[in-house]
């Protein structure tokens, strides 16, 4: 499946902000959808490295508007990027699908119970650190078996917020916090990874 990205932010790495005015947001989402994705994905705060966040007001002042004009007739799934509780709850009581969180539930847990509540999807994944230091670290000394045990940490997290398992895909987290070669070793990884069963 292609999942389609609309970043609404000013900052963002991949657009540069050419979709933070909601009326070109909207345009590009339709445009995303006619393109042929088969859900989408949108995002208020960026998490390119070095990004510092924003509060959840300016993250909702960005994303509420694109999910409004979008939520009674747009043809694919929407997946919120999201790492706040209150963005989480917002864009699910405005049709949202799934929502992404990069912090896999460790920024604010009590997505887990919003997802839950809404019988929604939730992409948990993996980061080394924060965007704010994640290449600044140090590299993992065996990338693989990390992504594997921090799959088991943050399935069974969800979990115990009620997430279901059948809910639950997990993302490897490609360029946050990996070097060039840990992230070519992932992707030509992908089908250990996925033996667990879960969606990548």
């Amino acid at each position: 499946l292609i999942m389609g990205v609309l970043n609404v932010t000013p900052d963002s790495f991949f657009d540069g902000g050419r979709f933070s005015d909601p009326a070109q947001a909207v345009a590009r989402a339709w445009q995303i959808a006619e393109e042929g994705a088969d859900l989408l994905d949108i995002g208020g705060e960026s998490t390119r490295p070095g990004s510092l966040g924003v509060s959840a007001d300016e993250e909702l002042g960005r994303v509420l508007p694109v999910l409004e004009a979008l939520s009674e007739n747009y043809p694919i799934p929407i997946s919120i990027d999201t790492s706040k509780r209150a963005v989480a709850r917002a864009a699910l009581e405005r049709g949202a699908a799934i929502v992404n969180d990069i912090t896999a539930l460790r920024k604010d847990p009590q997505i887990g119970a919003e997802v839950a509540a809404f019988g929604a999807g939730l992409i948990l994944m993996h980061m080394r650190g924060e965007p704010r230091n994640m290449q600044l670290l140090p590299p993992s000394p065996d990338i693989l078996r990390e992504v594997e045990d921090w799959s088991e940490e943050a399935v069974a997290r969800a979990q115990s917020l009620g997430v279901s398992c059948n809910k639950i895909i997990l993302d490897p987290g490609i360029g946050f916090g990996k070097t060039v070669q840990q992230n070519l070793e992932i992707l030509r990884n992908l089908d250990r990874l996925a033996a667990r069963g879960f969606p990548l």
